[in-house]
């Protein structure tokens, strides 16, 4: 399965990924970001529940703290 991540393709096994094993693969526990799949927000809330399938394009935005 090939999905479109910040604009480069990632391939993965199987047909279709979690967005929580996305998050486990990508080493992304723990820090604070956001995911959009083809162009809406998903909520962490439904992290285990929503999946990625071929094709799909993914946005991932870090969050940036200062002052």
């Amino acid at each position: 399965m090939k999905i479109n991540i910040n604009g480069s393709t990632k391939e993965f096994g199987g047909e279709k990924i979690t967005a929580e094993e996305l998050i486990n693969q990508l080493n992304l526990n723990g820090k604070r970001f956001a995911i959009e799949k083809n162009g809406e927000i998903i909520s962490k809330t439904y992290f285990r529940d929503i999946y990625f399938n071929d094709g799909d394009k993914i946005e991932i935005i870090g969050a940036v703290g200062g002052g």
